[in-house]
């Protein structure tokens, strides 16, 4: 398991805290241990991590 590289971040819908792990990359995907929301990381520093909500997956039909 990967230590902290900075104090949780706030979930953006429950606002429970996500621990921050040093492997996290850019593009990656972290899940909420409360509610389950799906956080994209958007911006990682040495100190710092910025997340969105990840997007919501849709079927593309075969196009």
């Amino acid at each position: 398991m990967s230590a902290p590289v900075a104090p949780a971040i706030a979930c953006l819908v429950c606002d429970s805290p996500v621990e921050i792990q040093t492997d996290w990359e850019v593009g990656e995907i972290v899940a909420c241990d409360s509610c389950g929301q799906e956080h994209e990381v958007v911006e990682k520093s040495d100190a710092t991590v910025k997340v969105e909500l990840a997007p919501e997956v849709e079927e593309d039909w075969g196009e």
